[in-house]
């Protein structure tokens, strides 16, 4: 796997591990984007959109928009990925994530 692929997968994991974390399993992309500076990964609000998106074809999360900005919400597929109960291909495992 390349570098970008990678960084794209933990990048997912870390949006799931945060939102998992909210008491309503939600978080604007906005926050995500600081969660993710906390961890290195500083990249655009595009790339974080991308991201969502790709999570939410994927089944992990669903995707809504307030304005201008979009609204993760988790799944239940996506916290049992969290719970390691089920793997989502395209999202590290949290096993994994050392």
């Amino acid at each position: 796997m390349n570098y970008d692929a990678k960084v794209n997968e933990d990048g997912r994991l870390i949006i799931l591990k945060e939102l998992v974390l909210q008491v309503d399993g939600r978080m604007n992309e906005v926050s995500l984007m600081r969660v993710l500076d906390a961890f290195a990964i500083r990249r655009s609000r595009e790339w974080v959109r991308t991201q969502l998106l790709k999570m939410a074809e994927l089944g992990a999360i669903d995707v809504s928009e307030a304005g201008t900005v979009m609204i993760a919400h988790v799944t239940k597929l996506g916290r049992n990925h969290v719970a390691e109960r089920e793997v989502i291909v395209g999202i590290t495992r949290p096993g994994d994530d050392n």
